[in-house]
């Protein structure tokens, strides 16, 4: 073997150790309030029980599907599936747990001041982050390894693409079933705040903040972070002679592991600014010096200076959208506060401004996303474009663990509010809340632009594959192509919208049934039965979330054999097109309506209980789903369909 794969094996291996390391910090934490750990316990219990029984549904699809795989495409392709979908499984299971302990130990670590409790969720990011790009890289090396032979390894993509699927999916469904049902009933109708002990939705919410934004997103970017690796891998294996284009993505992968372990530390010992610019620095710390170490790796793998141009532009275009997406969700600057304004007048006045500025928020990644493009195809052709998809993923292991960091510090904000802990604790808990839902908005919005761009490499790839080297747009089945394409990202959010909506519906039921009939629950003289509300989020998300997920698997498979492979590349453009679009503006428009609301609660506009907070609270729950079920699941579409068209490229 080389010494660029003993690098990758070696880089991926530190990941996993520097993991293991932050996990067992975090879980010999004491938490000494015996109320918050209870409260935590039935959480992770929660979480779990939803985690597992998804986990075997995934388990009869993972069965089959391989089945299918290795009777159509042979033993090898199979291998490689079953190895994604386990290492994809693998990565969620252990952010999740981690989070769940880390939860209580964040709150627990605020009552001395913010840095402790900062520390703690961080940490719990890190270990995610960690987990996916450790396992990633990992799997794809220990792959070519064996088989020598990059194409195989798009069975690991599909893999990971499944998993996700039903992870991002069934996890956004269960968390807003349970977020729209509290929020409806606890805020807007009992007028009681938000992760009040006495509200029986409020238990299954933190769950879901668990299963949805932690095992969710990690899922999420796991799947792009692979394919974007593998599509370069097979790129590069034409247009380089030798082994240096295969090597080379996974080189770069492996170099922005221990970059991001070294930024890891500089956020750690950081302690001047706040919280926010704390974690910034981190962000920007390692992508300057990924930037100066791509560079030395480039020309020390022989490629020109074109190559490091197009891995710096993809690496660049994943900042700039993140900053974009907090410019128009963040309540510190004005696009959000005339959202929240729109309030004043009603719940329909601010849903229409949230629209609209959602819609709007479209403009920047487009530019961005096409200017990288073009870029990098003058610069090194389809190479450049699948090295610039690369950058972008390249620093995923700091700016993952700022996104996951959101979820944790929410869940701690929840147990510091039902535990009855100091004022001061809860105050910290609730800053530290506020960096989150910003670290989460823009983790969203990087996710969507990283899908965009893996999925048009993978369709780059998948023209190759069938000798497409152009879409023929007068052809009459590459119209009927894109035309489905284009419906494909509808039709699946409708189908996760619909069944929040019916989950929500349930939850609502059920909390409004608890208030009156169970005897001392607003007094907080009875405990809520949590446990109801858990099983009806579990059972709506693992029922629903099965007919999109087939639906998305199902459609290149029909389109490909029955109107052929020019019609198959027509409906990949339609989707990634109609797909970004979409997801950029009902995840841009939910963040907005979300951070609207908490304006006008930190005592903006007549604060909480006026009108307009009311009016917020339902634009807030219109936006729950958008940014937290359908949007960030469209991600997965897209690239999934992508990698399913490459799967069966050989039979087409």
């Amino acid at each position: 073997m080389s010494i660029q794969i003993y690098f990758c094996l070696a880089s991926s291996v530190i990941a996993l150790i520097f993991a293991g390391f932050l996990a067992w910090r975090i879980k010999k934490q004491e938490v000494v309030s015996k109320k918050a750990e209870r409260i935590s316990e039935v959480i992770r219990q929660g979480a779990m029980a939803f985690l597992n029984r998804e986990y075997k549904i995934l388990f009869i699809f993972v069965i089959v599907i391989s089945a299918l795989i290795y009777y159509f495409l042979g033993p090898k392709t199979a291998l490689a599936f079953i190895l994604g979908a386990l290492l994809s499984a693998l990565a969620g299971q252990i952010g999740m747990r981690v989070a769940v302990l880390a939860n209580v130990r964040t709150a627990e670590r605020l009552k001395n001041s913010i840095r402790p409790g900062l520390s703690v969720a961080f940490n719990s990011g890190t270990v995610m982050s960690m987990s996916v790009v450790g396992l990633g890289l990992l799997g794809i090396t220990i792959l070519y390894i064996i088989f020598r032979e990059p194409t195989i390894i798009y069975g690991f993509g599909f893999g990971a693409s499944s998993v996700a699927l039903f992870a991002r999916v069934g996890g956004g469904i269960y968390t807003k079933a349970a977020d729209v049902g509290a929020d409806l009933v606890g805020k807007v109708e009992k007028g009681i705040p938000e992760d009040d002990p006495r509200n029986p939705a409020t238990i299954a919410d933190n769950v879901g903040d668990n299963v949805g934004d932690v095992a969710g997103m990690g899922a999420d970017l796991f799947e792009s972070y692979v394919d974007s690796i593998i599509a370069a891998m097979v790129i590069g294996s034409v247009v380089a002679i030798g082994d240096r284009g295969i090597l080379l993505p996974m080189v770069l992968a492996g170099t922005g592991i221990i970059i991001s372990l070294i930024s890891n530390i500089f956020v750690k010992m950081g302690s001047i600014g706040s919280g926010h610019k704390i974690l910034n620095r981190g962000i920007w710390i390692a992508t300057i010096l990924m930037a100066v170490s791509s560079y030395g790796l480039i020309k020390h793998l022989d490629f020109g200076i074109n190559i490091f141009y197009a891995f710096l532009a993809g690496l660049l275009a994943g900042l700039i959208i993140g900053l974009v997406t907090e410019y128009f969700t963040s309540n510190k600057y004005r696009l959000t506060q005339k959202v929240a304004k729109a309030a004043e007048t009603g719940a329909g006045t601010n849903i229409i401004s949230g629209f609209a500025l959602g819609l709007l928020s479209t403009v920047v990644p487009v530019i961005i996303v096409s200017i990288v493009i073009f870029f990098a195809y003058q610069w090194s052709q389809l190479f450049g474009i699948a090295i610039a998809a690369v950058g972008m993923l390249s620093t995923l292991g700091m700016t993952l663990a700022t996104n996951t960091f959101g979820p944790v510090v929410d869940n701690a904000a929840g147990i510091a509010e039902m535990a009855g802990m100091d004022k001061e604790v809860r105050i910290r808990a609730e800053e530290l809340d506020a960096i989150g839902n910003t670290t989460a908005a823009i983790g969203k919005g990087f996710a969507i632009g990283a899908a965009a761009l893996t999925a048009l490499v993978l369709m780059i790839s998948y023209g190759q594959m069938v000798n497409l080297p152009f879409i023929d747009l007068l052809n009459y089945k590459v119209i009927i192509g894109l035309f489905l394409g284009g419906l494909m990202p509808f039709v699946f959010s409708s189908f996760a919208l619909q069944a929040v909506s019916k989950a929500a519906m349930a939850m609502v039921k059920e909390v409004r049934r608890q208030f009156k009939t169970i005897k001392g629950i607003m007094t907080g003289e009875t405990e809520p039965d949590y446990n109801r509300c858990i099983d009806i989020s579990t059972k709506a998300a693992l029922r629903e979330m099965i007919l999109p997920s087939v639906l998305s698997i199902l459609a290149p498979v029909l389109v490909g054999f029955i109107l052929g492979a020019a019609a198959l590349a027509g409906l990949l453009a339609g989707s990634i097109v109609s797909g970004f679009l979409l997801a950029v503006t009902m995840a841009n428009a939910g963040g907005s309506w979300d951070n609207a609301k908490k304006y006008i609660e930190a005592g903006n506009l007549g604060g909480k209980g006026s009108e307009a907070h009311k009016a917020a609270v339902v634009g807030d729950t219109v936006g729950d789903p958008f940014k937290d079920t359908a949007g960030p699941s469209l991600n997965i579409l897209i690239k999934l369909m992508a990698i399913i068209a490459l799967i069966i490229a050989p039979l087409l």
